[in-house]
C-alpha cells in the first residue's frame, strides 16, 4: 500500500523478502503496488512509484504491507479494513502502524512502532497495548514491525509462516541477510539494544519522544526547559505541556 511519503525500506525491504522466496523452482509470491489512483508516487528521498492498481481494481492480497505513508483518508483505511477481512496477514511497518491502528483493526491488541514514536502513538491509541522494544508483533492475521529494517524480519516471519523455518532460512541465506530478529519474536535483543539512556548532550522531546540536542527549539515551562525535534512539536507543547508531561504524583494523607 502506498502513497506519497512512503518510506522506501519499509516496503522495498519486504519486497525483496517475499520476490527472492524460491519453492520447487518457482516463486510463490506475486507482489504489486496499491494506492488510491494510479498517480506517480513520491516516496522518501524522491523516489517516482507509478501503482500497479487501485483500489477499485486491485487484486484481493492474502499479504498487505502497510509502510510509513502520510494519506490517511478515509477511503484508504476503509481499503485496509476491506482487504484485511480476507487476507493471511496484514502487516504495518515503522510508522505504517498509526494508520493500521487508525482503521480500529488493533483495538484490544497489540503492536510495535519505531522507538521514536511509542510516546504519540501510546497516546493516540489508548486501546492499543504497545509492545516497546519488540522488534515485531503479531496478533492474528495481523502484526507490526518495528522501525525501517525491522520490516525485512516481520516479512522473513511471514515467509516461514507459509513454509517454514528451512525455507525461511534459505531465503536469508540467498540474500546475505545475517540478522536473526525474524527468529524471536519477543524482541528481546531489540529491547535490549533500544534500552539504552539518553545521551550525554541529548534530550528527549516531550512531544513525540525523538531524542534531540539541546538546541534553540526550546521551551520553558515550571521551572525546566524542554528541547524539540521540531518546531511543530514545539508548538503542539506550548498549546498544553501539561498533556505531554508525566503527572506529579500525589503525596498520600496520613
Amino acid at each position: 500500500l502506498l502513497s506519497d511519503g512512503a518510506v522506501v525500506i519499509d516496503f522495498a525491504g519486504p519486497w525483496e523478502v517475499f520476490q527472492d522466496v524460491m519453492i520447487d523452482q518457482r516463486m510463490p509470491f506475486h507482489l504489486y503496488t496499491v494506492a488510491a489512483s494510479t498517480k506517480t508516487i513520491h516516496a522518501s528521498g524522491g523516489m517516482q512509484i507509478v501503482p500497479d492498481f487501485t483500489f477499485a481494481n486491485a487484486p484481493r492480497p492474502k499479504v498487505i504491507v502497510v509502510p510509513a505513508q502520510t494519506d490517511d483518508s478515509p477511503v484508504v483505511l476503509d481499503w485496509i479494513r476491506k482487504a484485511s477481512q480476507t487476507a493471511d496477514v496484514t502487516m504495518s511497518v515503522c510508522t505504517g502502524a498509526f494508520l493500521l491502528a487508525k482503521t480500529g483493526l488493533l483495538d484490544g491488541k497489540s503492536a510495535t512502532t519505531h522507538h521514536n514514536s511509542y510516546k504519540l502513538f501510546e497516546r493516540q491509541f489508548p486501546k492499543i497495548t504497545l509492545k516497546r522494544g519488540a522488534r515485531f508483533v503479531e496478533t492474528g492475521n495481523l502484526a507490526s514491525a518495528g522501525g525501517l529494517t525491522s520490516g525485512m524480519d516481520l516479512a522473513m516471519r511471514v515467509v516461514e509462516r507459509y513454509f517454514g523455518r528451512e525455507v525461511a532460512e534459505q531465503n536469508a541465506y540467498y540474500m546475505e541477510y545475517q540478522g536473526d530478529g525474524w527468529k524471536d519474536s519477543s524482541g528481546a535483543a531489540n529491547a535490549a539494544y533500544l534500552n539504552l539512556k539518553t545521551r550525554p548532550g541529548f534530550e528527549e522531546d516531550p512531544v513525540c519522544g525523538m531524542e534531540v540536542k539541546k538546541s534553540e527549539l526550546k521551551a520553558d515551562y515550571k521551572g525546566a526547559t524542554y528541547y524539540f525535534c521540531m518546531d511543530s512539536c514545539r508548538q503542539r507543547f506550548l498549546k498544553s505541556p501539561d498533556s505531554f508531561l508525566a503527572p506529579t504524583p500525589q503525596r498520600k494523607s496520613m
